[in-house]
């Protein structure tokens, strides 16, 4: 709290727009009716043809493998994680060196240790976010390979298959989409770098990366070849 007298009305702004663009894009592309036709809720419906073509098979070696890929994903990313909270630690012991570092930069301004702490914790914040979205992902890939391990095997129209399918393609989106709020974290954890250079930078670079988000997710080749028009 001591902090915040140190920040301008401009800190104030460029605070303001980081934050909406986050939320308002995380709430965009999972919750909105025009956002329902992106990347992720997209996967989703492949999800749940997946779990369908699961139980239809007697042996899932193949889906295991698939489950186990896709954890070693999100682990490296957790792991990665662990690292890069480490270093932001180790820069927030040495604020007054960082300090004197970024009074040689451009657009730097006047600043003080405790102005530097807190666009530091900023940035480390983003990044504890990514590891706990990372982490429970993880967690729920675990339960989803207990379902898949528990899984009957049936054909479509089964009520009980069906039923089982839902929670597998259910679990399944938990986990993906858990993972993917980690990746965002990421890349709004960058916007939130440029805070230590300039408050506007702060503010262009969130809005720059809900550009590259929604291109990514509703413009891309990638969505392309899972909607058949590559």
């Amino acid at each position: 709290m001591h902090a915040f007298p140190h920040l301008s009305a401009i800190d104030w702004l460029a605070l303001t727009v980081f934050f909406a663009s986050w939320a308002g894009y995380a709430w965009f592309s999972e919750h909105s009716v025009r956002g329902a036709g992106g990347l992720i809720r997209t996967s989703q419906r492949y999800r749940l043809e997946w779990a369908y073509r699961m139980l239809e098979r007697d042996v899932r070696v193949t889906d295991s493998t698939l489950i186990g890929n896709l954890m070693t994903s999100v682990s490296f990313y957790a792991n990665t994680t662990i690292y890069i909270i480490a270093g932001l630690f180790a820069a927030l012991g040495a604020a007054d060196t960082l300090l004197g570092v970024a009074a040689d930069l451009p657009f730097a301004g006047p600043g003080s240790r405790e102005l530097l702490e807190i666009k530091l914790i900023l940035v480390l914040g983003s990044f504890v976010f990514a590891y706990f979205k990372f982490t429970w992902s993880l967690r729920q890939f675990n339960l989803l390979s207990i379902l898949v391990g528990a899984a009957p095997t049936g054909a479509t129209g089964d009520p009980a298959i069906d039923a089982y399918a839902r929670q597998v393609a259910g679990a399944n989106n938990l986990a993906g989409d858990d993972f993917n709020r980690g990746i965002r974290a990421y890349y709004f954890g960058l916007a939130a770098a440029g805070w230590l250079f300039h408050p506007l930078i702060l503010a262009l670079a969130a809005l720059l990366v809900c550009v590259v988000l929604y291109r990514r997710d509703y413009r891309s080749a990638a969505l392309d070849v899972l909607r058949g028009k590559a």
